[in-house]
């Protein structure tokens, strides 16, 4: 009973060795539009090679700087989740009372899986619980999220690089505008496919409200001056 049940409690963000598929995605997706901020701004007509030069240092610049933002921040998520979990399992190893043990486990994890939880089942679920409290001591932050957050700094700059490559490659800079457009959109297009995969719908589908998506969200961030 007790393995059944603590295996139906999700794996937290503080303590998946990795980001998750929808993180992933979410974080390349912030990179794609912060870069498509800057080249979706140049109108090919009026610019030149000095432009595109200062587009480039521009969006290179922002994804360095937000990437660490993002990492920095979700290493303070992270920790404040960690720190969380220890309190609530204090609480639980000094409630005497099963039903008010049961309150402060409320919230902790989704509804559906508390409420399907018998009482039976959810003392195992605490009992198995606490086993792990002295497992938990020690530091709020460990290897594991120093690499997932050096992967979000890489997802988020390393995203400036496919949509910045054809002016690098390109001359004409009407051509690598639309060439840089075009792979941002394949970009959209499969990200939104692979987020469809993993959430077992249809993922052409998703791909395509991706691309839509994304493309409005970028329209919004120029029309703010982001």
């Amino acid at each position: 009973m007790s393995s059944s049940s603590e295996s139906q409690i999700p794996q937290s963000r503080a303590s998946s060795p990795a980001l998750d598929p929808v993180s992933r995605t979410s974080e390349i997706l912030f990179g794609l539009i912060m870069v498509l901020s800057f080249t979706c701004s140049l109108r090919a007509a009026d610019f030149g090679r000095d432009d595109v030069r200062e587009m480039l240092i521009g969006a290179l610049g922002c994804n360095l700087a937000w990437g660490i933002i993002d990492a920095f921040f979700y290493l303070m998520n992270v920790a404040a989740e960690r720190g969380r979990e220890r309190v609530l399992l204090r609480k639980l190893a000094a409630e005497p009372n099963q039903e008010a043990a049961r309150k402060l486990f409320q919230g902790a994890v989704p509804e559906f899986i508390e409420s399907s939880l018998s009482a039976a089942g959810f003392n195992d679920l605490r009992q198995s619980l606490l086993k792990k409290q002295g497992a938990t001591a020690g530091a709020l932050l460990t290897f594991e999220d120093l690499r997932a957050s050096l992967l979000i700094f890489a997802l988020v700059f390393l995203t400036t690089f496919p949509v910045a490559l054809p002016f690098l490659l390109i001359s004409e800079p009407e051509r690598a505008l639309r060439a840089s457009n075009l792979v941002a959109l394949l970009l959209l297009f499969s990200l939104g496919y692979s987020l469809g995969s993993y959430a077992g719908r249809r993922p052409l589908m998703w791909g395509l409200a991706m691309t839509l998506i994304g493309a409005a969200l970028v329209l919004v961030t120029i029309a703010l001056g982001g």
